[in-house]
């Protein structure tokens, strides 16, 4: 099957591009920039992957997402939370649909390109805080993508019954080189190690068993998982 990757430089779509290599024609990598605080950090990680793979990367622009949307992701936003990746506090860094926004691109990008299927990252991890990660969102989702396109495109979520420590093991195994991904929120020169996304990172890497190659600013205690999950 031919397919297109959504890559966002993260360690959950690095991971899916490789995973999707050993079962499919990867055609191209599609990311994103809707001009989140972290990209400058996480779109390079995107192109290095697709270099090293030789796959041909786009990026397509969605500045509007901060002019119009709310969220402290955004540039526009306020101030990264610092907490567990599954707190409501995280709930601030949500974009406001955006699965369905890049999902609706990708599938009339991926016709355009002769492909037959979309590949997502989206896991279990996500659930909490994230409903358009969700599948009770992606099945729909799916099914209009499928229906709406000429080509029938599936959309392939390989990972949305792992969680992240899981997929930090899939990585390992093909070899990914997680020192080219990023997942820092706040963007700085190196990731922070605080807010909700270096929590989950670090947390990974422990779970899983695999040395994180990560350089963070605190490697402070990681904070419990909330009580009421």
């Amino acid at each position: 099957m031919k397919v297109v990757v959504l890559l966002s430089g993260g360690i959950d779509s690095v991971t899916s591009l490789h995973d999707a290599l050993r079962a499919c024609e990867v055609i191209a990598a599609l990311s994103f920039d809707y001009e989140a605080k972290h990209h400058a950090r996480e779109l390079p990680m995107a192109a290095w992957q697709c270099n090293l793979l030789g796959i041909s990367h786009s990026i397509a622009p969605l500045g509007f997402v901060a002019g119009e949307f709310r969220s402290d992701l955004l540039s526009s936003g306020g101030t990264i939370p610092d907490g567990h990746y599954e707190e409501e506090s995280m709930k601030s860094t949500v974009v406001p649909f955006r699965n369905g926004i890049m999902l609706a691109i990708a599938a009339g990008f991926a016709e355009s390109r002769g492909a037959e299927g979309v590949v997502i990252a989206a896991h279990s991890g996500d659930h909490a805080i994230y409903p358009d990660c969700r599948e009770s969102f992606m099945e729909p989702m799916a099914r209009a993508i499928r229906e709406g396109t000429y080509a029938r495109i599936e959309l392939l979520r390989p990972f949305i019954a792992m969680n992240k420590a899981a997929i930090v093991r899939r990585g390992a195994e093909l070899g990914v080189d997680f020192s080219h991904t990023w997942s820092c929120y706040k963007g700085n020169e190196v990731h922070c190690g605080t807010c909700g996304t270096c929590v989950e990172r670090r947390e990974a890497f422990l779970l899983a068993g695999i040395p994180d190659p990560t350089v963070y600013a605190s490697t402070e205690p990681l904070p419990p998982k909330p009580s009421y999950l």
